[in-house]
């Protein structure tokens, strides 16, 4: 069976046959989408096994984005979203770069970064070369902190020193760098840093303080380009109309904050869906936007290439895994990640770049032509109306 995500019927039925549709069209068991409704999905019990506290379990739409081809395969990609068009948007968008080959991406090892921050050392600079000198020792130390990750090919990659300048003087702050496979890597990074702070500060002659890894994950990225026909989006002057909107994006942090929150609204959408750390992948890419100058820059590029057609890119951080924490806890993440049919990490982190990718072309697109309000409040007071009717 060819999986096919145009799937237009989806918006003409109600939710269960939508979670039917989508299972048959991808060769998934009837219920296999079950977890996504409000009486199969996670239960108090699960949940109080997660958080602290429980009282009980908050909701969150799941809406699935269709059309979307991403390197030749057609996906179907849950996201979870309170805010009405975004599902629509990036559905819209992922059509119209069917027509010309969908998305493309790619991404680099799966590399997570602790830190240990060393304090009160007299001799910061030879404390450094010490620690660095000691590179094979601290290595082996951090592979045995977790033997089966060793032993699937991922562990510590590069022991990394510097000399941090701060206001209260001068700190060592030593980075582990580890190729965390699958996982987001977050438990992994923060346990080898742990047991390797007692041995570097004596290295360094001074006193452990923080060992955490860094939501800067600079290490880890993920890529999706695609281009849009121009007669698809309304015409030549609409693509140079979004260029110029991307360039204000590009030159301004004002317009940058606004530009790169509608490209979030994709990519936590998804990482939501699929119970990753929204938190972090946002702290990983907010601190991405801002360049080598310290300015606070767009995250996106939009440029039109040799046929006029809208060329559009994305590239940024992304520290996700499909093994441990909520990802493998929750049912309807396992669902979500059954539908997209993923085999790792990295091609979760490309599928949400590419739907963060889509939603930011959609945004522009409606800024360029029609303005946001349009579609936007067109759903806001379906909801508004639902609501009202609810109260009666």
């Amino acid at each position: 069976m060819q999986n096919n995500s145009r799937l237009t019927e989806l918006r003409h039925e109600p939710p269960a046959r939508r979670r039917a549709i989508a299972a048959e069209s991808f060769g998934l068991e009837t219920g296999a989408l079950d977890a996504f409704s409000a009486d199969h999905g996670l239960t108090v019990e699960q949940a109080d096994q997660m958080v602290e506290n429980v009282v009980g379990i908050f909701g969150v739409p799941i809406g699935l984005a269709t059309n979307f081809i991403i390197n030749g395969a057609d996906i179907v990609v849950p996201m979870a979203t309170e805010e009405p068009s975004v599902v629509a948007a990036a559905s819209n968008a992922a059509r119209i770069a069917r027509q010309t080959g969908g998305f493309h991406t790619s991404s680099s090892s799966p590399i997570m970064q602790a830190q240990i921050q060393i304090v009160d050392v007299s001799d910061p600079d030879a404390a450094r070369l010490r620690v660095l000198e000691a590179r094979d020792e601290l290595m082996d130390m951090g592979n045995r902190q977790d033997p089966m990750l060793v032993s699937l090919g991922g562990g510590m990659r590069e022991i990394i020193a510097r000399v941090v300048q701060t206001q209260v003087g001068p700190h060592v702050v030593v980075h582990l760098v580890v190729d965390v496979l699958d996982a987001m890597g977050a438990n992994t990074v923060n346990t080898m840093a742990e047991a390797l702070a007692p041995r570097i500060s004596q290295l360094a002659r001074g006193r452990a303080l923080l060992r955490i890894l860094t939501n800067k994950a600079d290490l880890r990225f993920a890529r999706a380009w695609a281009t849009f026909d121009a007669t698809a989006l309304g015409g030549a002057q609409v693509v140079t109309d979004m260029v110029a909107a991307a360039a204000l994006a590009h030159a301004d942090p004002y317009r940058a904050a606004t530009h790169n929150k509608g490209i979030m609204n994709g990519i936590t959408a998804v990482a939501l869906a699929t119970g990753n750390d929204t938190r972090a992948i946002e702290a990983g890419a907010h601190s991405h936007a801002v360049g080598s100058d310290g300015r606070y820059t767009s995250l996106s590029h939009f440029e039109a290439d040799a046929d006029g057609n809208l060329t559009a890119s994305l590239e940024l951080p992304m520290a996700v895994g499909t093994v441990g924490g909520a990802t493998m806890a929750h049912p309807a993440a396992q669902a979500a990640l059954r539908l997209m049919g993923v085999r790792g990490a990295a091609e979760l982190g490309e599928i949400i770049v590419a739907v963060g990718l889509a939603q930011n072309v959609a945004a522009l697109r409606a800024l360029a032509t029609e303005g946001i309000q349009r579609g936007h409040m067109a759903l806001h007071v379906r909801k508004t109306l639902s609501t009202a009717d609810q109260e009666k």
